[in-house]
């Protein structure tokens, strides 16, 4: 075999060897390629999915904040109604013939254990018992006007009508602030209702606050005529 013979053969082989370096050079790159259009989509739907959690439960959270504080504006009220129950008792205490009864009951409603709830705290259990705390405060204040009418010395006293205004007001505020915070935790049970932030709600531990005031029986005590059908402060729990 001559020289340029052999030459051609050896071209020949390194030819063949390179096409099937090519072929499996390719053949990689097509695995790569393929693995990558797998991969991408998959990616930006997880990123899509943590984007929508977060959101979702930075959205949840910031409601349940604003349910904290609307509880807290209704605390703030309840506090000014005991102090002010606490300044009353001290001014009716003054009258020695009056009834003693009543008065004890005002003093015992107004260091009723539940009487306040930790913004923290906020659930159907503990609103329920201090449902019946603020209920029984009102229950006895109503009792404590009504028995006021039969002590026209009392009823005249500057301080005592000072007060008594007072107690009206605080009443009516209270009244209004049980109607923002109705409003808001409707809001909130809504936004952790409605499909899918249920499954993110589900997944973190949210709950619905079933309980709400009935604004329909809730009023302020009035010290005047009618005081005996002055109503009380009532929470329902909802069957939903």
């Amino acid at each position: 075999m001559t020289e340029h013979k052999l030459g051609e053969v050896r071209e020949s082989g390194n030819i063949k060897m390179n096409n099937r370096l090519n072929k499996r050079t390719s053949h990689r790159s097509g695995g790569c390629l393929g693995a990558t259009m797998f991969i991408v989509p998959i990616a930006i739907i997880v990123i899509f999915i943590g984007i929508y959690l977060w959101r979702s439960y930075n959205g949840i959270i910031e409601r349940e904040e604003t349910m904290k504080k609307t509880w807290a504006d209704v605390e703030a009220e309840y506090k000014r109604r005991a102090d002010l129950v606490d300044k009353l008792v001290k001014v009716v205490e003054g009258y020695a013939d009056f009834e003693k009864s009543t008065l004890t009951d005002v003093i015992n409603a107004r260091k009723a254990p539940g009487i306040e709830i930790n913004a923290d705290e906020l659930n159907d259990e503990n609103l329920l018992q201090i449902k019946k705390a603020q209920t029984d405060l009102s229950s006895s204040l109503s009792k404590l006007m009504l028995v006021v009418e039969q002590y026209p010395n009392l009823k005249a006293d500057q301080q005592f009508m000072t007060l008594q205004n007072q107690l009206i007001a605080i009443e009516q505020a209270i009244l209004e602030q049980h109607k923002v915070f109705n409003a808001v935790v409707q809001d909130y049970n809504e936004n952790i209702r409605k499909f899918p932030k249920n499954i993110v709600a589900s997944i973190f531990g949210f709950q619905e606050v079933k309980a709400s005031f009935d604004i329909e029986k809730d009023g302020f005590i009035d010290g005047g005529e009618g005081a005996e059908n002055a109503p009380d402060i009532n929470i329902n729990i909802s069957n939903e």
